[in-house]
């Protein structure tokens, strides 16, 4: 299964990468249009399941509605909208603007995704869209959510290699985000990412949560902010393709709190961007979320790094990745550092090699909180030189294997006294 399954997603990429290479739009123009599509295909097999299972009804009294999908949790899809339509419209159809077309009716039947499926179809030449349309028809009718997240995630990645330096904005690779969610272990509660990108870290606490028997749909709420449109629509996208519900809002960070967040959440989760020049900080000076005081060099790091820490409520965990430098930077930065310290709270440091992001070469720390921290922990801090476990994927990129991944995460659970996670996760994804 896992050989077919990657043989797929080779496969989708392949007939993706065409209307790169046969059109004159760049990557950052014909991924959302691709992601949409995909979103459609998963949209239409779910609703053609459900269908089924309902069975006919058209000799009954009793009729089928959309509220009746929306109530099993699966999206409604109206006939003009069908995948199956749209992938045998005839030769001569202007297939682009039916695309938008279907794109409109299923944002008019669910209000919230107005706005955000991609309708720019029609710049697109219709014998392109009709081969993308049969070969994402490939997509088995019974692959279940996982596996179309899965195909989402892929597809994320791989637009996120492409599109150079923005790539990084959106997509934060699995490796780092699955490590994360180790260390904050995220089992139940509120979860929340200031800079949530396309929605990377939502869709690893609820994968973490299922590989622990949990339900993301019982156990987690999901909160999240971002400021380019573009990439919240693709978060939102992500979200209902993997079938989580979330509260994503549009929002600068540095300035806008639409959640007041301050004590909020059990659990943090964040790739913001680095080295940010430029922030407002005449705008931010009586900001309760940056307890701390504003930093005096031009750089917003530990403006982040404060939002964190603020959001946590007393017993939350926060787990990030930061650059390099923020781990030793001086003057004012140090006296934050220091106060965050002496707190207590700050719980595992860890340094990771260079060559795993797709968009840049440079080697990261991941930083965890803990305000729930036992008294005999607070004057200590966890540090885990990770620099030389990786493994080479390619020439330029490297990833954790699971059992690296649990290598890792067991390490801090002997620190705070937990049992240890067994093998069986990590030979369960390797059999996926």
């Amino acid at each position: 299964m896992a050989n077919d399954f990657k043989q797929l997603e080779t496969d989708l990429w392949d007939a993706a990468d065409t209307l790169r290479a046969n059109s004159d739009l760049t990557s950052q123009q014909y991924s959302t249009p691709v992601l949409g599509l995909i979103f459609l295909k998963y949209a239409d097999n779910r609703f053609t399941k459900a269908k089924d299972e309902m069975g006919d009804t058209s000799n009954s009294r009793v009729s089928i509605g959309p509220e009746d999908y929306l109530a099993k949790g699966i999206m409604f899809v109206p006939n003009e909208a069908r995948y199956a339509n749209l992938v045998n419209l005839p030769e001569g159809e202007d297939i682009g603007a039916k695309i938008n077309d279907a794109m409109d009716m299923l944002e008019d039947a669910h209000p919230d995704l107005k706005g955000v499926l991609p309708k720019t179809y029609n710049t697109m030449e219709s014998s392109l869209l009709s081969d993308l349309l049969r070969n994402f028809n490939q997509i088995p009718p019974d692959l279940d959510v996982d596996f179309f997240g899965r195909i989402y995630e892929y597809f994320l990645g791989k637009f996120a290699m492409s599109e150079g330096q923005g790539g990084g904005e959106f997509y934060t690779p699995e490796s780092l985000v699955k490590l994360l969610a180790h260390v904050i272990e995220p089992y139940h509660g509120k979860i929340y990412d200031p800079a949530c990108g396309s929605g990377g870290m939502f869709v690893q606490s609820a994968k973490f949560l299922e590989d622990h028997q949990g339900k993301a749909a019982d156990d987690i709420s999901i909160y999240g902010q971002e400021k380019t449109t573009a990439t919240l629509k693709l978060a939102k996208m992500n979200m209902a393709v993997h079938g989580l519900s979330a509260d994503i809002r549009s929002g600068n960070t540095y300035y806008e709190d639409p959640f007041n967040c301050n004590d909020k959440f059990d659990f943090v989760l964040a790739n913001p961007p680095f080295n940010v020049n430029g922030v407002k900080k005449e705008n931010i000076k009586d900001d309760p979320r940056y307890p701390f005081g504003i930093p005096k060099p031009d750089n917003a790091n530990y403006l982040w790094i404060q939002n964190f820490y603020t959001a946590l409520n007393e017993k939350g965990r926060a787990g990030f990745v930061m650059a390099n430098s923020a781990s030793d930077a001086r003057q004012s930065e140090l006296e934050i550092r220091k106060q965050m310290i002496d707190s207590g709270h700050v719980d595992v440091m860890v340094s990771i090699s260079s060559n795993f992001f797709y968009t840049v070469t440079l080697p990261v720390t991941l930083w965890f909180f803990d305000k729930g921290k036992p008294e005999e922990r607070k004057d200590k801090v966890l540090f885990i030189d990770a620099r030389e476990i990786f493994t080479q994927v390619d020439r330029a990129h490297r990833a954790f294997e699971p059992a690296q991944l649990e290598f890792l995460a067991n390490i801090v659970r002997l620190y705070r006294g937990c049992l240890l996670y067994t093998s069986d996760a990590a030979d369960e994804e390797d059999s996926v």
